[in-house]
């Protein structure tokens, strides 16, 4: 795979590597968008039943592509991932035997979302959060980690809620070996796979997860406001947050929706967000799924791979740590930086220089995509000389 930044907005003398933050936009996701804005603005006289539907739908089958699901009706189209994880907080109390559960597992520094999210669940329902945290020891660290996980969940955990990929460090979590233990105790298995999906092979058949939620502006290079859940079987008769009359039976029968229904459209459709049509972000996110669709996650992920592997070596050979390959990809570097060398001025230097990553506190986070080149990853190792 070649550079593909010719295909993007990309700001001129800008080094952009922090596609974990924010994704630059396609230039035809943009047109999109536009062809979207005025339609609403200029043409709303075309906007019939089907333009409600149509899109969502092609949305829905190129995300279950992406994933390996076989029924796309299975995904639904939610604003963020806070909405995917309050799908889930509103139907913790259906799972068989939670009277006897205890604890929800959460992993060490995640994402405020996946914390606060089930606060209130947590309370009604008698639960606990337990948190699996951080090895301490260097070496190894991903191995430790995914194992000390594995060896939490026991028959009190009613869930774990878990990234594909840590926002902050990059370590990779083997998501398979965790959905067989919570299979054994009766667990659920709840994914956040905003930090991989999109830049890196995600299986739903073979991890059998409950959920995957995912916002839609990181690595799926959509716009911000939207984003995409896989809910399983656990879900399929369960509790929506809203009640949209878009998610309800026959709803794209427009001269008959005084007569209401109670039956909901099926499997995960109940828990699409209001308005989900979007006819402005839903075109944009089609585009840049089709985009991704065509490059294919492997080839993305050995791309980065192929921009970041020298540069992380000069990077190692100055101090600098970061995961071991084999629980980590190559598309998200939490970088530990060498002793004495302070994380904000670091960035500052950085942005002093237009090299954009992001400052995560306990780590740099470094992001690369197919617009950047080794160069890009070159330029920051040489402000990280004295």
């Amino acid at each position: 795979m070649t550079n593909q930044a010719h295909l993007f907005e990309l700001e001129a003398g800008v080094t952009y590597l922090n596609g974990a933050a924010y994704a630059p936009m396609l230039k035809s996701a943009v047109a999109k968008g536009m062809d979207g804005m005025m339609m609403k603005a200029a043409r709303p006289f075309t906007i019939n039943p089907q333009v409600h539907f149509e899109p969502a739908e092609r949305v829905q089958k190129q995300f279950a592509r992406l994933l390996n699901i076989d029924n796309p009706q299975r995904v639904a189209i939610i604003t963020a991932a806070s909405y995917g994880m309050a799908v889930v907080a509103r139907n913790l109390h259906r799972l068989p035997g939670i009277s006897t559960k205890k604890h929800i597992l959460l992993i060490q520094d995640e994402f405020p979302n996946n914390v606060y999210a089930f606060e209130r669940a947590s309370q009604e329902l008698s639960l606990q959060y337990k948190t699996v945290a951080r090895p301490d020891e260097a070496a190894n660290r991903g191995q430790l980690w995914n194992e000390n996980i594995l060896n939490s969940i026991n028959h009190e955990t009613a869930m774990i809620v878990i990234p594909h990929i840590h926002w902050i460090y990059g370590v990779r979590f083997d998501l398979a070996a965790v959905a067989e233990r919570c299979k054994e105790v009766g667990a659920l298995l709840i994914v956040d796979a905003t930090q991989s999906v999109g830049a890196m092979a995600f299986d739903v058949k073979t991890i059998q997860p409950d959920a995957v939620i995912c916002a839609g502006y990181k690595w799926l290079l959509g716009p911000y406001s939207v984003g995409l859940a896989y809910f399983g079987e656990f879900f399929d008769d369960g509790v929506p947050v809203e009640e949209s009359w878009l998610n309800r039976a026959d709803s794209d029968k427009f001269a008959q929706l005084i007569n209401y229904q109670k039956a909901y459209r099926p499997f995960a459709q109940r828990y699409n967000a209001g308005e989900y049509s979007q006819f402005i972000q839903l075109p944009m996110l089609e585009e840049s799924l089709n985009q991704i669709l065509a490059w294919g996650v492997d080839n993305i992920q050995q791309y980065c791979k192929s921009i970041t592997q020298k540069p992380l070596e000069a990077l190692i050979g100055m101090g600098c740590s970061m995961e071991a390959e084999g629980y980590r990809g190559h598309h998200l570097l939490g970088l530990s930086l060498p002793a004495g060398v302070d994380n904000a001025s670091f960035t500052e230097k950085l942005l002093q220089n237009k090299i954009i990553i992001s400052n995560r506190g306990v780590a740099v986070r470094v992001s690369p995509n197919v617009y950047n080149t080794e160069d890009d990853m070159w330029a920051l190792v040489e402000c990280l000389n004295p």
